[in-house]
């Protein structure tokens, strides 16, 4: 293949990714990865949204490195930590053909935005189930119009409406507008959510966010975005009370602490004035280091025939 000069998300770094990733080595670009995958974990996840989950599974694949790198994140050790095993784009492809052949619902790419190329060439047939694209929500326009007919179902965060909070934990001050921009260019793409007989989405966008200490109007905020760009029935709204201290959170004071019950409160009785329905809060437990998955490499190279 020729250069390729990575824009692939709002950072532009324009810098040539190295096509093949080398151990140990300094990689060009702010998420310090080449194109070719890097993969931590490849299995059924049963702690995604209930629509995601379902009963067998979410066919999951968590890639490593990260575009954001947001200091309290709870999967450090492979979005800064460099986690991860690098494989082919047709060893990506046989993953999602083994997932799917243990019965998930669906192939949900967790953090691919660094390896949009290679997610692009993984997809060029379709696959059987939907694809679900399950990222930060900082993402080029150019990006998602590259997906088009390839993902199914849109899972972005939806972090900041406060760029002061979005610079500060996550280096990215335009997070608002950019992951703004590309939520409303995610819906004009895959229309409004679909639902099977079943319960379990075949498409639409669920829009993610993550309440953090002392930030609940940021959260008001963003719940304002949410009901003032979409109507009943078009998207489904997640709010997400497990925030963790992880990653460099202690190295912020005032995030380095859990949620307390009258913020949580807070935050979910403005989500219930608002008149969103179509969505998910979570419960107290969810807080819990135990639902971070062990990204020990399981699934992703091929099992040896004994």
């Amino acid at each position: 293949m020729s250069e390729y000069i990575c824009n692939d998300c709002p950072r532009r770094c324009g810098v040539v990714r190295s096509q093949y990733y080398t151990p140990h080595a300094p990689m060009a670009g702010y998420c310090h990865t080449s194109l070719q995958p890097v993969v931590a974990r490849a299995a059924l996840h049963f702690w995604e949204e209930p629509c995601i989950s379902g009963t067998r599974g979410s066919g999951t694949v968590f890639f490593t490195s990260c575009n954001l790198r947001c200091c309290f994140c709870q999967n450090a050790s492979i979005s800064t930590g460099g986690t991860g095993i690098p494989i082919t784009v047709k060893r990506l492809r046989e993953i999602y053909g083994e997932l799917i052949a243990q019965g998930a619902h669906n192939i949900n790419l967790v953090t691919p935005t660094p390896y949009t190329w290679a997610v692009r060439q993984s997809l060029e047939q379709p696959l059987p189930v939907p694809v679900v694209y399950n990222c930060g929500g900082y993402e080029a326009p150019e990006t998602i119009d590259a997906l088009r007919g390839k993902v199914q179902i849109y899972l972005p965060d939806l972090k900041y409406m406060d760029s002061a909070l979005a610079k500060r934990y996550s280096g990215a001050a335009d997070y608002p507008q950019a992951a703004a921009e590309a939520i409303l260019r995610m819906y004009d793409q895959v229309g409004p959510y679909e639902l099977d007989d079943d319960g379990i989405l075949q498409k639409g966008v669920i829009i993610r966010h993550l309440i953090l200490p002392g930030c609940v109007e940021n959260t008001k905020a963003v719940i304002d975005w949410v009901r003032s760009h979409f109507d009943d029935g078009q998207v489904l709204f997640s709010l997400m009370r497990q925030y963790v201290p992880c990653g460099k959170a202690a190295d912020y004071p005032e995030i380095d602490r859990f949620l307390t019950d009258e913020e949580y409160d807070e935050a979910e009785q403005y989500l219930f004035d608002s008149g969103i329905e179509d969505g998910f809060v979570q419960e107290k437990d969810s807080a819990s280091e135990t639902f971070i998955p062990s990204f020990c490499g399981e699934g992703v190279l091929k099992s040896k025939k004994i």
